[in-house]
This record gives C-alpha cells, sequence and structure tokens, in this order.
C-alpha cells in the first residue's frame, strides 16, 4: 500500500502489554486478532518452543514421516473435540482425523476440498456448491473468499473471478426467533438444490470479520437437522471462537443454558440468562462434518491451521485407495506443534471458565457507558468478546483518528466500519479488571470525541 493506516513499530509483548519502539505501552485488547489468548511470553509456551529446538528439530516434512509433537497434538485436538475428559481416553465417538496446514484461511480451504472430494468419490460430482450465511467471513485465500459475503465483505472486487455460491440471510439478533428467516431459506435453498450442494459453511454463534454478530444455538442445531434431511455436510468454522472465546471450549457446543449473550441497544438493555449451569454434555454438542481449526490454536505463537473429520468423510475420500489431495510444506511443522500442544494444556489445566465469565462481567461493567453517546447503536458481549457497534461506519479518515486516539490513550484496539470492539487475552495471568476497565474508558473517550457528519 502507499497510504497504510497508521502503523506503530513494536520492540516487545509481555502479559497483557504491547510495548513501541517509542517506550509507550499499550494494553492489547485484541489478542493479536483473537488468538493470543494467553497474553504475551507465557513461560510455559516460550518454555516449549526452546525444548523443541534444542532438544529435537525446528522441522521436517510430514509426507512419509511423522513426529511426536503432531502425534500428540493430535490426541489432544481429538480428546478435546470429542469432549472427552480422561486424558488416557481414546474413545473417539465423532472426530477421528485431524489434518494440519499452516493458517486457518488455509483450514477453510483445506476442509472445502475433503468436501468435494468426498462427493466426488462417491460418484455425486455435481455436488460442487457451498451455502454460506450473508455477512460470514472464512478467510483472505480464494476458495474461502468465495463463502464471504459477495456484498457486505472484503472481497467484492474479486467477485468475477471467485466461484459463484450460494447465501441465506444472516439471523438479524441473538434471540431464537431471529433465525427463523436464516432457517426458512436455509430449508428451501437445501430443498431446491441440495443435489448441487456439497457443504453448508458457518461460523458457530459468533460471526466474526464480517460484523461481530451473535446468534442463537437454535440456528446451528435447526441447521445441522437441515443438513441430515438433504444429504449436505456441515462445515463449521471454529477458527475465531474456538479454544474458549465464547465461554465454551468450542462456539457450536453452546446451548439454551450456556448461551448468554447481553445487549444495550440505545439506553435499553436484554440478555438472555437461561441457567447457572454452564455444563456441556456430549450428546447436546452440534457436531460439524468438517471443523476448522487456527489463530488461538496455537495460543497466538506461530501461525497453525487444523481441519477435523470424521470416519464418515475420510472413508468416503479415502474409497477406493483415493488420497486427500492436498499437502503443505510446513503441515504440522513440530515448533508449532509442540507450542499448540503446550497452550492446550495450559489452557485446559487453568480456570479459564472462570476467567471468562470475570472478562464477561467486566467487559459488560465497562463498555455500558458508551450506551449514552448518541453515536452508538447496541454494546453487546458474549464471554470474552465486547463489541460497539456504531451507527454509522468510520471512513478511512476516522479509523485513522480513532487508532491514534487510542494509541495515545494507552490501548490497542483495531477498529473497522462501524465496529470498535475488544477480545482480550482472557487467559492471561496478568490480565485484571483494572485492564478491561481501561479499554472500556479509551473507547468511551474517543467514541465520544467522534466528529459528527
Amino acid at each position: 500500500m502507499t497510504d497504510p493506516l497508521p502503523t506503530f513499530p513494536t520492540q516487545s509483548a509481555r502479559g497483557v502489554y504491547l510495548k513501541l519502539n517509542d517506550g509507550r505501552t499499550l494494553i492489547d485488547g485484541m489478542s493479536s486478532w483473537w488468538a493470543a489468548v494467553h497474553g504475551y511470553r507465557n513461560p510455559v509456551l516460550d518454555q516449549a518452543l526452546k525444548d523443541q529446538i534444542e532438544h529435537s528439530m525446528s522441522h521436517v516434512m510430514f509426507g512419509g514421516l511423522t513426529h511426536k509433537p503432531a502425534v500428540q497434538l493430535t490426541t489432544k485436538l481429538l480428546q478435546l473435540t470429542n469432549n472427552i475428559q480422561d486424558d488416557s481416553s481414546t474413545d473417539y465417538h465423532h472426530f477421528t482425523k485431524v489434518f494440519f496446514s499452516d493458517s486457518g484461511s488455509v483450514s477453510v480451504e483445506v476442509a472445502m476440498k475433503m468436501a468435494l472430494q468426498y462427493w466426488f468419490t462417491l460418484e455425486q460430482p455435481s455436488k460442487t456448491k457451498f451455502v454460506s450465511l450473508r455477512n460470514g467471513y472464512h478467510g483472505d485465500t480464494l476458495g474461502a473468499m468465495s463463502i464471504c459475503d459477495p456484498v457486505n465483505g472484503m472481497h467484492s472486487m474479486f467477485s468475477g473471478v471467485l466461484a459463484k455460491q450460494l447465501f441465506v440471510s444472516t439471523p438479524t439478533g441473538g434471540m431464537e426467533e431471529d433465525g427463523i428467516q436464516t432457517i426458512t431459506e436455509m430449508k428451501q435453498l437445501l430443498e431446491e438444490h441440495h443435489d448441487d450442494i456439497a457443504a453448508v459453511v458457518m461460523e458457530p454463534i459468533v460471526q466474526g470479520a464480517g460484523g461481530m454478530r451473535f446468534y442463537h444455538p437454535s440456528v446451528l442445531r435447526k441447521v445441522r437437522e437441515l443438513c441430515d434431511e438433504y444429504d449436505v455436510l456441515l462445515i463449521l468454522d471454529e477458527i475465531a471462537t474456538g479454544f474458549g472465546r465464547t465461554g465454551t471450549m468450542f462456539a457450536s457446543w453452546q446451548n439454551e443454558r450456556t448461551y448468554q449473550p447481553w445487549y444495550l441497544t440505545e439506553g435499553s438493555s436484554y440478555s438472555i440468562i437461561n441457567s447457572e449451569d454452564r455444563k456441556v454434555a456430549s450428546s447436546e454438542i452440534v457436531n460439524a462434518d468438517i471443523l476448522c481449526l487456527g489463530k488461538a490454536l496455537t495460543g497466538g505463537y506461530m501461525t497453525l491451521g487444523a481441519t477435523l473429520t470424521t470416519d464418515k468423510v475420510a472413508n468416503g475420500i479415502s474409497q477406493n485407495g483415493g488420497v486427500f489431495m492436498h499437502g503443505p510444506t510446513f503441515m504440522a511443522n513440530p515448533l508449532a506443534c509442540s507450542v499448540s500442544l503446550a497452550s492446550m494444556n495450559l489452557l485446559t489445566s487453568s480456570p479459564w471458565e472462570e476467567r471468562v465469565r470475570n472478562v464477561e462481567n467486566a467487559l459488560i461493567d465497562h463498555l455500558s457507558p458508551l450506551s449514552e453517546l448518541d453515536s452508538v447503536r447496541e454494546i453487546r458481549v458474549l464471554g470474552a468478546i465486547g463489541v460497539c457497534e456504531l451507527k454509522e461506519g468510520l471512513d478511512r479518515d476516522g479509523m485513522a483518528r480513532i487508532q491514534r486516539a487510542l494509541v495515545e490513550e494507552g490501548v490497542w484496539l483495531r477498529p473497522f466500519g462501524k465496529l470498535l470492539y475488544t477480545m482480550p487475552p482472557f487467559n492471561c495471568d496478568q490480565l485484571e479488571n483494572e485492564h478491561i476497565k481501561k479499554i472500556g474508558e479509551a473507547m468511551y473517550k474517543v467514541v465520544s470525541s467522534k466528529p459528527k457528519a
């Protein structure tokens, strides 16, 4: 770019803080695009990388060779995604296979290719289309771009070269009734075109970069039922939401008891509080046929993606000696796998659920004052996600001004469009209520000083 938005040279990061080259320190309210859930320079994760590079290897090709970090991480991911509490158990009742790749976006590409190859191998080559929600976002690589919102997303300029996919309306809000139109359109689309559809692709419960919207778990459950009815695969993109961000280990585990979003719209607040019991039973989980993971997969330390699937899909692809046609150079990189395993173990051994609830309560407390401002349409919170949606979008100059103002206030956030949001490092030992308070105060100050149109 010849005229980028403000860029701040960064010297180091530790705990919840970023240190700029000019000596200023900023509270990181973004977890480096939602990935660094434990904060920075975590001693456990640092040590995992040191041990791997000092005592083993930094990389080896993952074709014809394998290694301990990949095997151990595979076991851990299958235990987590199958909601297995016993570390010694390998009773994988749903997800049984893991494919490692370079990043979250590539994990989506892998998922799409899995779905296509599955139907091709089963001699149903016409099933090549994908269905997605409007306002969805699944990555910046070519296949992933095709299932992002073609009108309101970031990739409209590429519409002439992207594969043409199918879309349904996104839920209009977080209540169960807000998803009725979505389900109606989905049923009609699958009924009319199921012979051409390989899979439905969704971000469960939270639409991330497409607008930070929340929707009710009943939508996900009904889509799963429709996919089963019309013989279409379901791909869930948990890249942004996986590993605790919404309050359950995966957003697709949310149900009517666990799902408790909070909204404050132009002075009127409401929340969905169904139960104090936020435990998840395996029987209540909406399971995908293919699951995409990234971001917090390595605790924000290194780039890594994982695509998980079932025996059904794997056996379909492998029928008649078939092999899945994808092979990244840095697939299952040992350094990335070792730090990912350390991150998973750190997360599951920590009081992460309590920490998410504490962050959630702090976000409600400290973002609420923004609703007093005329320029704010809505404040919403779910788990460790806090969103301030403005009535009008920011232009380029507005984003640059707010970015600089936030830095002056000692806070790092990344506004875009109508949104000023925070996803702090919820499992960082150093994260305190005061940090979230400062984030809320900084958001209030920069929004209240926003010039009127």
